[in-house]
C-alpha cells in the first residue's frame, strides 16, 4: 500500500495526537483530547477524499477483539473482558516476516496506530505484520461496570503484560506464526515502559523493544518534572532564556500574592475564570491550569500541539510598551492565558475543583474513553508520578503540593496516602527501576523532555556491547515516534536512523540465530 507523500506527512502529524502522555493537569488533558478529536475528524474527511481518488489507506487495517481473563493470576476467577486490537497486513510480504507490536497506553487506540508513525515506516521497510493492542480498562477494552472502584483492582501493568502474552499466542495461532517470525515491540511514554517490561519479563516472546520516553522508574514525588521544565525555559537552543524563566517565576509569585491579598475577584476577571476561586482548592486548580500551559509547551515543544518554548518565551519577555509597569510579568501571564483560551476556543478557564472531582468519580463507559480515572488509579497503586512544585527549582507555585495530589487516592479509591511509598517501591523492585538490566531494549529520550529523568538515559553496557540508549538533544516527549518531517531537527533525523539501525540489527541477528539453530 503506497500512500501519497502528502498523506504520509498528514498522518504522521496526526500520530502525535493519538499517543497519550502522562499528564495530570486539567488543561493538558483537555488539550490532548481536543487535538485528538479535531485531527480524527480531519482524517475522516481525508479518507473520504482518498477513497474517491482510489487511494484507500484503511483497506488493509482490520479491527479485532480478544476475550481476556480479568485476572491472569487467579485461575478461580473466570471473569473476562473484551480487548480491542488492530492489524495492518499491508506490509507483510511473506509468512516468515517479522511482527511489529505497538503497545497501547493510557488512552484509546485508533486505526492510525497501525498506519502512521516511525514504527509503521519501519514495518513497511522490513515487510512486517503490524499490530496494536489497546490497554485493558482504556478506550473500548473494558466491561460496562469496569470503572467502579471494586473492579479497578484488575487494572495494573502486570495484568497488561499478561494480556500481551496471551495476545501473542492468539495472533500466532490466527496467522500461523512460528519461531521464524521475530517480534519487536514499540511504545511511548507509559506504553514505552510496557514495551521495555514486556521484553524484560517475556524475552521468549519479543526479541527486541523500543521504549520511547519511557518512565521505567516509579517516583512518588516527581519534583524533577518541573525542574526540567524550568531548565528548558532557560535553554537558548529552543528559544528559552534567563529572562524568560525569571519572568515566569515573577508572574506566578504575583498571582499568588494577589490571591493571598484577597484580590480574588480581580484575579478571576484577569484570567477569565469560569468561577471565582474563593475555595483554596479552586485556587490550586487555577495555579495548576496556568502551570499546565508551560508544562505543555515544554513537553510538546515544536510538535504543533501548543505554543513552542520560543513562542511562549517571546510573550513572557516582550518589551513592548503594553507590558511596562509594576505588574509586567503578571500581565504577560494574563496575555498567555488569553491566547490559550482563544486558540483552544475555551470561553473561560474552568478552575472548579468540585467539577474535577466529579469527572474523576465518573464510572460510566464514556468516562473510560477519557482515561483520567483509570490513570489516576494507576498513579495511586503503582507509579506516583506526582508533578509537585514544592522544590525551590520549580518555576511555578509552591501551592502544588504532594499532600494535595495524593489526597485524591483516598478520596477516589479509599487508598491510604501512607501506603503509596510501599506500592511504588514494589513497582521498582519488580521491574528494576531505572536500572532494569534489560537486553535488546532501546531507550530513546529527548533532551528537554521532563520524563527523561525517570527513564534510562545512559548506557550500562559492557565494553564492546552495542549502546542501548538514544539521546536526542533539544527534542521533546516521544518526538521520535512520529514519521519523518522536513521540519525535523537534524538530531531527531539522526536519532531515527539510530533506531532503524537497532531494529535492523535485531532482525538480522534473530535470523542468524534461527539459521544456526536449524542447522544444529
Amino acid at each position: 500500500m503506497n500512500l501519497s507523500s502528502l498523506t504520509v506527512v498528514f498522518l504522521s502529524y496526526v500520530f502525535l495526537f493519538v499517543v497519550f502522555f502522562l499528564l495530570t493537569g486539567r488543561i493538558l488533558r483537555m488539550i490532548k483530547r481536543r487535538a485528538r478529536d479535531n485531527q480524527l475528524q480531519k482524517n475522516k474527511q481525508l479518507l473520504l477524499k482518498l477513497t474517491v481518488s482510489l487511494h484507500q489507506p484503511l483497506h488493509h487495517v482490520k479491527e479485532g477483539w480478544i476475550v481476556q481473563p480479568l485476572d491472569h493470576f487467579n485461575q478461580q476467577n473466570s471473569n473476562t473482558f473484551p480487548q480491542r486490537f488492530f492489524v495492518n497486513e499491508a506490509y507483510w510480504q511473506h509468512h516468515d516476516g517479522p511482527v511489529f507490536l505497538y503497545i497501547g497506553g493510557e488512552g484509546p487506540l485508533v486505526e492510525y496506530d497501525v498506519l502512521t508513525g516511525h514504527h509503521s515506516d519501519m514495518a513497511e521497510e522490513h515487510g512486517a505484520l503490524l499490530l496494536a493492542l489497546e490497554h485493558r480498562f482504556y478506550g473500548d477494552s473494558i466491561n460496562p461496570d469496569g470503572l467502579k472502584t471494586e473492579n479497578l483492582a484488575d487494572l495494573s501493568s502486570q495484568q497488561a503484560l499478561a494480556d500481551l502474552a496471551v495476545f501473542h499466542q492468539y495472533i500466532s495461532q490466527s496467522f500461523n506464526l512460528t519461531h521464524r517470525n521475530t517480534w519487536i515491540s514499540f511504545g511511548g511514554s507509559y506504553s514505552g515502559a510496557l514495551s521495555a517490561w514486556f521484553r524484560g519479563k517475556f524475552p521468549n516472546l519479543v526479541y527486541g523493544a523500543v521504549a520511547s520516553s519511557a518512565p521505567v522508574k516509579a517516583k512518588l514525588d516527581f519534583s524533577e518534572y518541573n525542574n526540567v521544565v524550568g531548565l528548558s525555559l532557560l535553554n537558548e537552543a529552543v528559544g528559552g532564556s534567563e529572562k524568560c524563566l525569571s519572568k515566569v517565576r515573577e508572574a506566578f509569585a504575583a498571582v499568588k500574592e494577589a490571591l493571598m491579598s484577597g484580590n480574588i475577584n480581580q484575579v478571576a476577571s484577569d484570567f477569565g475564570c469560569c468561577q471565582i476561586p474563593k475555595d483554596p482548592y479552586d485556587q490550586i486548580e487555577l495555579m495548576q491550569s496556568l502551570a499546565d500551559i508551560f508544562m505543555g509547551a515544554v513537553q510538546y515543544n515544536e510538535e504543533g500541539v501548543l505554543m513552542s518554548i520560543n513562542e511562549l518565551c517571546g510573550i513572557m519577555t516582550n518589551s513592548s510598551q503594553e507590558y511596562q509597569g509594576e505588574m509586567e510579568a503578571y500581565n504577560r501571564l494574563v496575555k498567555l492565558s488569553q491566547i490559550y483560551r482563544f486558540t483552544s476556543k475555551e470561553p473561560c478557564l474552568d478552575i472548579s475543583y468540585e467539577k474535577s472531582m466529579k469527572d474523576l468519580m465518573d464510572t460510566s463507559v464514556h468516562a473510560g474513553r477519557r482515561g483520567e480515572r483509570q490513570w489516576t488509579y494507576q498513579t495511586c497503586t503503582e507509579f506516583g508520578f506526582y508533578q509537585t512544585c514544592e522544590a525551590a527549582s520549580c518555576p511555578f507555585s509552591g501551592m502544588l503540593t504532594l499532600q494535595d495530589q495524593t489526597k485524591l487516592c483516598t478520596t477516589l479509591f479509599g487508598i491510604s496516602q501512607h501506603s503509596l511509598p510501599t506500592r511504588i517501591a514494589f513497582t521498582n523492585t519488580y521491574y528494576g527501576g531505572d536500572n532494569p538490566h534489560t537486553h535488546s531494549v532501546l531507550y530513546v529520550n529527548g533532551g528537554i523532555d521532563p520524563w527523561k529523568t525517570l527513564s534510562v538515559v545512559q548506557d550500562g553496557t559492557e565494553e564492546g556491547e552495542e549502546a542501548q540508549t538514544v539521546f536526542i538533544k533539544d527534542t521533546a516527549h516521544c518526538a521520535d515516534m512520529s514519521s519523518r518531517r522536513v521540519t525535523d531537527r537534524s538530531s531527531l533525523t539522526k536519532a531515527r536512523q539510530e533506531i532503524e539501525k537497532h531494529v535492523a540489527n535485531w532482525l538480522k541477528t534473530a535470523a542468524q540465530e534461527k539459521l544456526e539453530k536449524g542447522m544444529s
